[in-house]
């Protein structure tokens, strides 16, 4: 006894060889074209964080380098006059020291986030639905 669903397919236990093959085909599609979806979507992710790193830590040299003019500037003023105008300066390289380590910092921890950009997650899942597949194969054949 064969019930038919609304679209005309056999549910139930006497499903045909031809249709259980045909489901399987279609599922195993799916499957791949979702993993695949995964996949693209954990490498744009990473790449996201590897250029917002890159960013963050060229933004940090760019710092480094006013810290630095800054702290030479600093020095000649403290040859040249006596307190209040190097001091001063100090204080603002010491400034940009401090800003472009935190930069700096930032940049180091995304870069290390992203890298390297493989899709791990993709991978573990198609390893998971490989070992699914396998195990229900042993199944079928006990």
């Amino acid at each position: 006894m064969t019930e038919q669903t609304a679209n005309g397919t056999a549910t139930g236990t006497d499903r045909s060889i031809a249709a259980l093959v045909s489901d399987l085909s279609s599922q195993v599609s799916r499957l791949v074209r979702d993993e695949l979806r995964l996949a693209v979507a954990e490498v744009r992710a990473k790449i996201t964080r590897l250029t917002r790193g890159a960013g963050l830590s060229g933004f940090a040299v760019v710092l480094a380098f006013f810290g630095a003019a800054t702290l030479v500037a600093a020095a000649v003023l403290g040859l040249a006059t006596a307190m209040p105008a190097w001091a001063a300066a100090l204080v603002v390289g010491g400034a940009f020291l401090v800003l472009a380590a935190l930069f700096g910092a930032a940049g180091v921890s995304q870069v290390r986030k992203g890298a390297p950009p493989v899709p791990e997650e993709a991978a573990a899942g198609v390893r998971a639905d490989l070992e699914t597949i396998g195990e229900s194969r042993e199944k079928a054949r006990t």
